[in-house]
């Protein structure tokens, strides 16, 4: 008996992690960069028509074409110095490697260069972009969040009834 009880720990356990994990995997909001388009809960890659490049989140490398060769790297090569990310396009791809179909994202996005009409991560007043450490509402979330949760508690807590 003492057998079978611990099994069933360990199921009910190991469905509770493979969970927390499903959902980690699945959620990169807080990792997103602020300049990414709003409306995606989960991002592997960022295809940037405009200077046919990518960007991988989770990894913050940037891949680009360099002498006929993929080359990453932690910041784009100074020939894209000018790129304005906030306003360019970005191609959400959840997919491994998406450079290494490079024609293919070039020719089916090419009408996606020159568009302006995605708002960044930044400029989105939906709280759940505030868990994004670089969003500029983020420390006042932190606020919040301890607020709620009892860990920010003001002087006044309680006392909004009493006079003066």
């Amino acid at each position: 008996m003492r057998h079978i009880l611990l099994v069933i720990v360990a199921v009910l356990l190991a469905g509770t992690v493979d969970a927390q994990v499903r959902v980690s995997l699945n959620f990169n909001v807080d990792r997103q960069p602020v300049w990414g388009p709003t409306g995606y809960d989960h991002v592997e890659y960022y295809y940037l028509p405009d200077i046919d490049a990518y960007y991988n989140v989770p990894q913050h490398r940037y891949f680009y074409s360099e002498g006929g060769r993929w080359r990453s790297g932690s910041s784009l090569p100074s020939r894209y110095r000018g790129f304005d990310f906030y306003n360019s396009y970005k191609v959400v791809v959840n997919e491994p490697t998406p450079y290494r179909n490079a024609a293919m994202y070039r020719e089916k996005y090419a009408s996606y260069k020159g568009r302006h009409d995605q708002q960044p991560i930044r400029d989105s007043h939906d709280a759940k972009y505030f868990v994004n450490p670089n969003h500029p509402e983020h420390n006042n979330w932190v606020k919040q969040q301890k607020h709620d949760n009892g860990n920010g508690r003001g002087e006044d807590r309680g006392n909004k009834h009493r006079g003066g």
